[in-house]
């Protein structure tokens, strides 16, 4: 999508996509305006010494709070949402605080974006929401039928919205290899099982893949792009090879292999070079997109454990590099 002289807000802006996503967008495009929206102002100062372009702004504020979105949104076209608490463990420990964040939150950045004629939001979903069986994941497939119905509830020439489902992204902030090469310096690396596989995009991969999306969107698809599996062990020998591992059992919550499109999914899913767009069952879907893919197999699955696409070791010191 073309972000020249548009007004762009991102939530969660602070985090390691929104970061990506800013240097991205002022390296590519011109944004009259792009909107840093956070709730944590320390790290909202770290991000100003970095970027302070005349055209970014930082904007405090959590999508808990519908007042502040709305003010954060007056006059904006764009919306990204990429605010979310996203961390398996904590989620379980806290789900009441997972729900006020994930979904309600959610539902704060369609009612708001509405009501301040945002052009097109996309939101951040995550493999974990396809037959979830962790809150984070039940949370993020809450989201998604949210932000999939926000388009009836937005009307035919309203607010366009859209969701992005991806997997594990290298290096971000809480992911396995920052813990890996933090425990590289003992000789010992802990494994939940040696059996995991899990799907891996890097930050720039999924920085595009959302500019993307954003070109491509009508409203109400969930894109979900092809991208390549890893076991974990490969992982483990990528980042610190020679290591003893040590195995520690499946955490609550966390799966042995990730699915990006579910089997029950299949029907009403269309497949293009790069990626897959899962369409809503709705009535008001009428996208001109839909004539551009094929329709995928019956009982047609993305899964980890069964993908095409594996992530050697050298290609993953490439991706790590």
């Amino acid at each position: 999508m073309d972000l020249n002289d548009k007004v762009i807000l991102v939530t969660g802006g602070t985090g390691s996509f929104g970061r990506k996503f800013t240097e991205t967008v002022l390296t590519r495009f011109q944004p009259r305006k792009l909107i840093i929206f956070s709730r944590d102002e320390l790290k909202q100062s770290e991000m100003h010494r970095d970027v302070s372009a005349k055209n970014v702004r930082y904007f405090i504020g959590d999508v808990r709070d519908i007042d502040r979105l709305r003010r954060a949104m007056h006059g904006v076209d764009v919306v990204v949402h990429a605010a979310a608490m996203k961390q398996v463990p904590a989620c379980e420990y806290n789900p009441f605080e997972a729900v006020k964040t994930n979904v309600l939150g959610g539902a704060n950045v369609i009612e708001a974006a509405i009501d301040a004629g945002v052009q097109k939001v996309l939101a951040l979903s995550t493999d974990k929401a396809a037959n979830p069986v962790n809150l984070y994941g039940a949370t993020k497939l809450c989201a998604e039928k949210l932000f999939v119905q926000g388009n009836s509830y937005a009307g035919e020439h309203g607010t366009r919205f859209s969701c992005a489902r991806y997997g594990n992204v290298v290096g971000s902030r809480g992911s396995v290899i920052p813990l890996f090469l933090e425990q590289r310096e003992t000789g010992a690396i802990t494994v939940t099982d040696e059996r995991m596989t899990r799907f891996w995009i890097t930050l720039q991969q999924g920085v595009d893949f959302v500019i993307q999306c954003l070109g491509a969107m009508e409203g109400g698809e969930i894109f979900v792009p092809k991208i390549p599996s890893m076991h974990i062990l490969d992982l483990v020998r990528a980042v610190a090879p020679g290591c003893t591992i040590r195995y520690t059992g499946i955490r609550p919550g966390e799966k042995l292999h990730e699915v990006l499109v579910s089997e029950d999914e299949s029907h009403h899913t269309l497949e293009h070079d790069t990626y897959y767009v899962i369409t809503p069952l709705h009535p008001w879907w009428r996208a001109a997109t839909s004539g551009n893919g094929q329709p995928v197999s019956s009982g047609f699955r993305f899964s980890s454990d069964s993908n095409t696409r594996w992530l050697s070791v050298e290609e993953l010191h490439g991706l790590m590099a």
